[in-house]
């Protein structure tokens, strides 16, 4: 019977294992139809506004019928690359050639996936930080690649797990995947571990990959660096930005690709085949986002400080071990005994079920973020502290015997 099966997917497909999310998201859902109000803390799904100016230049260029044709070149714009240059020597001070050293791509991750078939494929090694965003993990497996997992913490050991894979490994790995402020536990980078990972990549011939999508959300004066501010990090690797956090610009999918100009290369011929490029007024109200809303960025960074503040204070009132997040949009939480017992996954669905909350389970980040919480800081204060009572309302109301 199996052998006559007119549907079959590629064998890659079996690699994949259920998108965790994707449950929890369906949950939400229909609670939603049937009238719940969920408060949804899994999802990085911003609700704050667009800034003014970039939606009404949205608006404008919509309105012009030669932007409803494909746009000219599906590595971008030549004025957003343009931009993007721009924005990257006045916040960091690098040059980048906007021809040659700058991409656009439709969101960060769908740029990180275009750039895993790029550069990996079966026989190759990737190294990836865990608990780690999905997308880092399975753009390499559905290209093909080996994915060699490194715990994140301790951090002191972080760089020697790589030194020793590389000693190791044959052949070693082929691209190290980085992740600063990271997704999902929050934890932050700095020049001295760049200069570390450049000074690995040239001694043992690896690529690096940087995702720095939560570049400018960052707390308590603390400032992200760049990967590419590292002399000689445009020799071995690029770095994945994003609109959707800085400028509440989510579904609008837009992000960039910047530094070595093979790799970028690279990633423009391999999206050539995929895609024609991001509609032509989005790019556009991109370059008012770049150019005129700076500004913006510390008004929306204090929001998320507040409700971070608001979301872990009220944790640690219920008695939770709580360490506050210096970046991002989440807050990464061990869960409390002893609900640790019933893993996150039934915790999160018990929180969906008794309490009205979506959260979103350790597990989904890979084996190594079992036993944690990643809660998104996208919901208003006054939302936040309705979710921390509905979660301790119904934490009382579980029978834990059953988990013995």
């Amino acid at each position: 019977m199996g052998k006559d099966k007119i549907i079959r997917f590629a064998s890659r497909m079996e690699q994949l294992p259920p998108y965790l999310f994707g449950m929890i998201n369906s949950m939400k859902m229909e609670k939603r139809r049937q009238g719940d109000d969920v408060i949804d803390l899994g999802m990085g799904n911003p609700v704050d506004p667009t800034p003014d100016n970039v939606i009404e230049k949205l608006i404008e260029v919509a309105q012009d019928p030669k932007t409803h044709r494909y746009p000219t070149a599906s590595s971008g714009m030549k004025n957003l690359k343009r931009e993007i240059s721009l924005y990257y020597k006045r916040h960091y001070d690098i040059d980048l050639s906007a021809d040659t050293e700058t991409l656009t791509t439709i969101g960060s991750k769908e740029g990180l996936s275009h750039l895993c078939l790029t550069l990996l494929g079966p026989g190759d090694s990737v190294v990836v930080p865990a608990p780690a965003f999905p997308v880092h993990i399975y753009a390499a497996v559905i290209a093909g690649a080996n994915v060699v997992r490194v715990p994140l913490s301790p951090a002191d050991s972080f760089i020697k797990r790589i030194v020793n894979i590389c000693e190791s490994f044959y052949p070693g790995p082929k691209v190290v995947m980085l992740n600063y402020p990271h997704n999902p536990t929050a934890t932050l980078g700095d020049l001295d571990l760049f200069k570390e990972i450049v000074a690995l990549a040239k001694r043992f011939k690896f690529m690096v990959v940087h995702d720095f999508a939560y570049s400018q959300i960052t707390f308590d004066g603390y400032k992200a660096p760049s990967f590419l501010e590292v002399p000689g990090a445009k020799d071995v690797g690029v770095e994945f930005g994003s609109f959707s956090k800085s400028y509440n610009m989510a579904g609008w999918r837009l992000g960039y690709c910047v530094g070595n100009a093979e790799i970028i290369k690279g990633l423009s011929n391999i999206k050539g085949y995929f895609d024609y490029g991001i509609f032509s007024a989005i790019q556009i109200a991109g370059i008012i986002a770049l150019r005129d809303c700076d500004d913006t960025i510390p008004e929306q960074v204090a929001l998320y400080q507040g409700r971070r503040d608001t979301l872990c204070n009220g944790l640690e009132r219920m008695g939770w071990d709580i360490k506050k997040p210096g970046a991002g949009m989440f807050a990464w939480v061990k869960i409390p005994e002893p609900y640790i017992k019933m893993g996150s996954m039934q915790f999160a669905v018990e929180m969906m079920n008794r309490a009205n909350v979506a959260v979103a389970p350790g597990i989904g980040f890979s084996e190594e973020g079992e036993g944690y919480l990643r809660l998104a800081l996208v919901e208003n204060e006054e939302r936040l502290r309705q979710a921390i009572r509905q979660m301790r309302k119904a934490m009382q109301e579980i029978d834990m015997n059953q988990y013995e």
